[in-house]
This record gives structure tokens, sequence and C-alpha cells, in this order.
């Protein structure tokens, strides 16, 4: 059993040492972010796709006005900006991902469009490409059946903002043994894990894992259920948040307040649903309702309502705050 750990090991070694391009799907607010970070702190090439044309060059604007804020402040030398930022190249066509080692999706918290994207991200790779998702609550062992391939493909839920955030949950992993060392207050979170999938294998979990790594993250393991982790945690928690705003309970300003006044959280519940999107939070909220079947998840009837009307977060300038352009 050493040995072929020792031996796993060596194999993960080898494909993140061959991963110096990695693919990212998607242009929004967590494909934008994964690909800063990959170019700025792991050296990576980037290949994006967004079927989107003119989002895709919005992504790329954001990310070079957040480079070039980094260098304004000191915390990145302004002679590397625009070297960080060839490291990044807009692709028009899904199939220019094709010869990619490693494929981040993170396309809308969908589960339709996931398992397409998928489907045709495993018609494009090779058999020893890995396919991640970044989704924050749909069964990995789903998006998996999607392919031909499901023992490469990983779940990867980065948190948004992804440059600021520093823990990634890694799934599926049913069986596993695990300790953590704490350090500072959670400060430090170091973990040992072996794991052992259903259907992901060692070798695509220890690969995906050292690209973490490399992109300055810490890597949690988790389950593959809904929600995983934290969207099972963190979700009801601000579902209950926009109940208690309409009912009238208070508004969404005395919410927070009260919140951040009486805990260790920087941010409130509904600043922090604006700032994940609350289409996101939607989204979340009815995958833990179908799948849970427990009616403590059923999605608030005001957070579809803002939905609805277009009222997203920060992204579309409105939600339970607003927000300037």
């Amino acid at each position: 059993m050493k040995n072929l750990v020792r031996s796993t090991r060596c194999l993960s070694t080898i494909l993140v040492k061959k991963m110096d391009t990695i693919g990212v799907v998607g242009a929004g607010q967590m494909g934008t972010g994964i690909a800063l970070v990959a170019a700025r702190n792991a050296d990576m090439k980037i290949l994006c796709y967004d079927v989107d044309w003119s989002k895709l060059n919005g992504s790329m604007e954001w990310i070079r006005n957040k480079l070039y804020s980094y260098g304004e402040r000191g915390n990145l030398d302004k002679s590397k900006v625009e070297e960080i930022i060839s490291r990044i190249t807009p692709c028009k066509r899904i199939e220019d991902l094709g010869d990619a080692p490693l494929i981040v999706e993170a396309a809308s918290e969908r589960e339709s469009l996931k398992l397409e994207i998928f489907k045709s991200l495993d018609k494009i790779t090779d058999s020893e490409a890995i396919l991640v998702s970044n989704t924050s609550s749909i069964s990995i062992t789903k998006i998996g059946s999607a392919t031909s391939k499901p023992e490469k493909v990983v779940g990867m839920h980065f948190f948004n903002p992804v440059q600021h955030m520093q823990v990634v949950e890694l799934t599926p992993v049913p069986e596993r043994k695990q300790s953590y060392a704490l350090d500072h207050g959670f400060n430090k979170l170091r973990s040992s894990l072996r794991s052992t999938g259903l259907e992901t294998d060692e070798s695509t979990i220890e690969a995906t894992k050292s690209v973490c790594e490399r992109m300055g993250k810490v890597v949690g393991t988790v389950k593959d259920s809904p929600g995983f982790i934290s969207n099972r945690v963190l979700m009801p928690y601000i579902n209950e948040a926009i109940n208690t705003f309409s009912e009238g309970v208070a508004t969404p300003e005395e919410i927070d307040m009260a919140i951040v006044g009486s805990s260790t959280k920087k941010m409130g519940p509904l600043a922090t649903a604006d700032l994940i999107g609350l289409d996101t939070c939607l989204a979340i909220m009815r995958v833990l309702h179908s799948h849970l079947g427990d009616d403590k998840y059923r999605p608030a009837p005001l957070l579809a309502s803002y939905v609805h009307a277009g009222r997203l977060g920060r992204k579309s300038g409105r939600g339970f705050y607003t927000y300037d352009s």
C-alpha cells in the first residue's frame, strides 16, 4: 500500500510539472478570479473561454485593472503587470482549450449548463486531461457522469472573491482519513489528507490539490454532498436573514449590523449575499432543498423575487443594497 501511495504521488508530481497551462470556462466573477490567481501566483498560462466575447473582454480589462491597482498599493511590481497579463489568452472557441492538461469550469450554477459543458470538454480533451468544476453545490458524481472519464473529474470549489479567499473545497472524497493542524486561530490551516473516491482516481485528486497549492490556496477535502461544507452551513444562514428582512423584523442594515456587532464576522449575511450574487444563492438553496428534502432549505420567497427582478447584488448594481457601477 505504501508503494502504491508513493507511486501515485510520483505520478501526480509528473502531472503537475506538465501543467504549465490550464483552461478556464466562464468569464464571470469566479472564472475571472481563478484566471487572475493562476496567472499571478502559479505562473501558469491560462486559456479563457466564454460564449460571450464581450464578457471575456470585460474579464481581461478587470484583471488588468486589478493588477495595476496591486502595483499602485505596492503589492506587485508594476513592471510585472503586463507579463502576467500576457499569460492569459482569451479564446473564441471552447475547442481552443482542448490541449490544456487541466480545465476548470466556472459557469453559472445551473446543472444543465454544467453537464452540457462537460460533455463538450469530454469530446475535445484526451483521456488524461483533468476536468474540474467550480460548482458550489451540484454533485460532482453527477457532473462526472456526463463524461467518458469520471475518474478524471473533480470538484474544486473556490470562494468569492478568489484572489482573497484562501480555502478551496476539493471533492469528491466519500471515504477519507484526515488530520488538521490549526495555528493562530485558523489563520494557518494545514491539512494532511488521504483520499479514496468512488470515481475520481487518486492521481487526479493529488494533481488537482497540487495545482491549488501552487495558486496559494489551502485545500480542504469534502465528501460529494449537496452544498459541500461551506454552502450547506452558509446558505441557510443567509436565507434566514432574508426571511427576517421580509417579515419586517429589521432593515438589511440593522440585520447586518446586529450580526457583525455580535460576532467575529466582518460582513453581515445580506451584504454577503450581495457579494456572492443572489442568483447563485437561489440556485444553491434550490439544490439543497431538492436533494436534501428538508423544508429548512426552502428558498426565501423574497430571494426568488429579487432574482426575477434582476436584483442580483453587486454584479447588477442592486440587491439588498445599492452599488456604484
